[in-house]
């Protein structure tokens, strides 16, 4: 067997298809195919099952797996530690990210980060299904490193460090009986009609938790995937709904209160592998994410805005 084919056979592996695989490594289907029927061959045993919708390991293939991703693993290490002698940072970080994270302040991060290592490409993917879709995608391996907000514990086989919170205000219309105070008790807010993110989201499950911790109903009647567009939908009378400061510096007609009684901090974190140490690519880039957030929260005074 050869690099190549390993290669392609985690591909296809991790992303249970040979199409995105042979996207991910950059080459024909017919290749990646071709490769892995000769290392089936060379090994004597069939690897994967192609009779479903979506590929799937035999018990071989399982076998198999976790051994060739640490052979790669091994090859990257070998790659970076000849980079470094050379002088020069060279490999490709994926990095998932969130919709705010990327409106907000990804491109100066990532400006910051190309001009120390211009070598390193960094492939972005933003969250098809929230955080939670982002952990699955670290945790099968296609993603390197990504930007989370998990409120409360941190699911299992991932390392996750704390950058920054936000905390989220009540949003309601001007005309809303609510609007001429400045505060409100979470408990006056059963029965309105919120607009919130779906599930598996951060902000959601940070509000899902408050009215849950203060024992108060509430009733999800609109979602949304783009918190940027919370202010329009609050504004049109669609309901209600929680917001973090960023997104309402210039909002027009709503108005915005505190919630007492709530913990409303929205976190910001950065979630890498538990079960494998980052590359040297990836190592470089945690470090630019930790000294810009750093910067950023000692700018504004207090970890307030993830950007």
């Amino acid at each position: 067997m050869d690099l190549r084919q390993l290669e392609y056979f985690v591909a296809v592996a991790e992303e249970g298809s040979f199409t995105r695989a042979a996207a991910r490594v950059h080459v024909v289907q017919s290749a990646v195919s071709a490769a892995i029927k000769t290392l089936e061959r060379e090994l004597g045993a069939t690897l994967l099952d192609r009779n479903s919708k979506r590929v799937l390991l035999t018990d071989a293939g399982e076998a198999l797996l976790p051994r060739a991703q640490a052979v790669l693993d091994a090859v990257t290490e070998a790659r970076d530690a000849v980079d470094q002698v050379r002088g020069g940072l060279r490999g490709t970080v994926r990095l998932g990210t969130l919709n705010s994270v990327t409106l907000a302040g990804l491109p100066a991060l990532l400006g910051e980060f190309h001009r120390r290592h211009p070598g390193v490409l960094v492939r972005t993917s933003v969250a098809a299904a929230g955080s939670l879709g982002l952990v699955e995608q670290l945790l099968d391996r296609r993603l390197d490193l990504t930007f989370v907000s998990l409120p409360g514990e941190v699911p299992d086989g991932i390392v996750l460090d704390e950058l920054t919170h936000s905390v989220m205000d009540l949003v309601v219309p001007r005309g809303h009986p609510l609007a001429t105070r400045t505060e409100v008790p979470i408990v006056d807010l059963a029965g309105m009609d919120f607009i919130d993110s779906p599930l598996g989201y951060g902000n959601r499950a940070v509000a899902d938790r408050a009215f849950a911790a203060a024992a108060v109903p509430r009733r999800v009647t609109l979602e949304m995937s783009d918190i940027f567009t919370g202010v329009d939908y609050v504004r049109h009378g669609l309901g209600v709904a929680f917001l973090p400061g960023y997104v309402l510096a210039d909002a027009q007609g709503v108005a915005r209160l505190k919630v007492t009684g709530a913990d409303l901090r929205w976190p910001l974190g950065l979630a890498r592998p538990a079960d494998r140490a980052p590359g040297a690519a990836t190592r470089a880039l945690i470090a630019v994410v930790h000294e810009f957030f750093a910067r950023e929260n000692l700018r504004s005074g207090t970890p307030g805005t993830p950007a």
